[in-house]
């Protein structure tokens, strides 16, 4: 089964609201194993609402809206898709009882422009809305159907969750399941991953993509089979080849954060880590505190505006920072902290100058280097 989303809303093009319903749907539906191929938004113009409808029509065989069912003038989703799907609208009398009752509930006065809502086109079918005023239908089109849904987050994912996904389920039959796995890499850039895997990303199931955020590149791996284990199945063999290819620079997968792992590995092994950083207002103790038992894997931390002003503190006179500078840095702060590893995170504080990162361990100093962002860079 092929769906497609089409969210309507004048607001959405201008930027006005973040459109979080249509990330949402894209989720479930690829839980219930539909296929997922177009995303639209519309404003609130009824001609244009219907050509995409149409267009829809053509290539899908879902289509999910959401938005324009609400009782004022520039709510015409419900005209729309009367018009694409060549029906006029009628006004079912429990529909219009169902909204009248939610006033009711809640003590308020029904204006008359609520009554739109109790609109539909003819032969729909309606979905009661007990967390709002503004039901849904489904409209079915020979084999395929037009599903409206309000544009009201909460509204849209309770009617979503008690309705449309059963809905979707029982005319699927048996339903697939689709699965997706993240695989973090850190230190390396999206093109040197994707030039690793880059046979692997021709497969089709389990499709596999990058995804590039700053300082990590993900690899995208999605798994569709007939049952969760089969998936599931699919999902490892092919993370298995992945983490083959890429080696050391794969930190984890999913939930797995770098820091989360840090202080994992630390623990596991009984250490602790001495850490100064320079021109990062704390940020790489910051994110190791955050996680639970980051406090028990640092033995201590020195933050200071920059590297000769962390040098001084170390009893250390530089007119600038260096490697020498970095490698010094780290070895004092195991010596003060009485701990195997010291690591020294020196940033320049000048875009394009170079920044420094020492680590002290008992088998020697390990230094890397880098032109640094300045301070935008945080």
């Amino acid at each position: 089964m092929i769906a497609e989303i089409v969210t309507i809303g004048t607001e959405l093009l201008l930027g006005e609201i973040v459109d979080s319903n249509a990330a949402h749907i894209a989720r479930q539906l690829a839980a219930v194993g539909v296929d997922h191929y177009y995303t639209t938004t519309v404003g609130d113009n009824e001609e244009r609402i219907v050509g995409v409808l149409l267009d829809a029509l053509s290539r899908s065989e879902v289509i999910i809206t959401t938005g324009g069912l609400g009782p004022t003038v520039d709510d015409v989703t419900r005209q729309a898709v009367a018009r694409a799907t060549g029906r006029e609208l009628v006004s079912p009398p429990e529909l219009l009882a169902q909204i009248e009752a939610y006033f009711r509930r809640r003590g308020y006065t029904m204006t008359d422009n609520n009554r739109r809502q109790a609109h539909v086109p003819e032969g729909a079918i309606a979905i009661e809305n007990p967390v709002g005023t503004a039901p849904g239908f489904i409209v079915e089109v020979d084999e395929k159907a037009i599903i409206c849904l309000p544009g009201v987050p909460h509204e849209m994912r309770h009617l979503l969750q008690e309705r449309v996904l059963p809905y979707l389920t029982r005319k699927m039959g048996e339903a697939a399941v689709i699965l997706g796995r993240l695989v973090h890499t850190v230190g390396v850039g999206e093109s040197a991953v994707g030039q690793a895997i880059s046979d692997l990303m021709h497969s089709e199931n389990p499709t596999v993509g990058t995804r590039a955020h700053p300082g990590q590149t993900d690899v995208c791996i999605t798994a569709k089979a007939a049952t969760r284990g089969e998936a599931l199945k699919l999902l490892d063999a092919m993370e298995a080849q992945v983490r083959e290819r890429l080696g050391s620079v794969v930190y984890g997968a999913d939930a797995e954060t770098l820091s989360g792992v840090v202080v994992a590995g630390l623990r596991q092994r009984g250490l602790a880590l001495a850490l100064g950083e320079t021109n990062t207002g704390g940020l790489v103790a910051r994110r190791l505190l955050e996680v639970e038992g980051g406090a028990q894997a640092l033995a201590g931390v020195r933050i200071a505006l920059d590297g000769v002003a962390l040098a001084k503190e170390m009893a250390m006179q530089s007119p600038a920072i260096d490697e020498e500078v970095a490698r010094a840095v780290a070895s004092a702060l195991c010596k003060e902290y009485d701990v195997d590893l010291g690591l020294a995170i020196l940033e320049a504080s000048e875009e394009g100058s170079l920044s420094y990162m020492a680590l002290a361990t008992p088998d020697g100093l390990h230094l890397s280097q880098w032109p640094s962002r300045g301070y935008s860079g945080y």
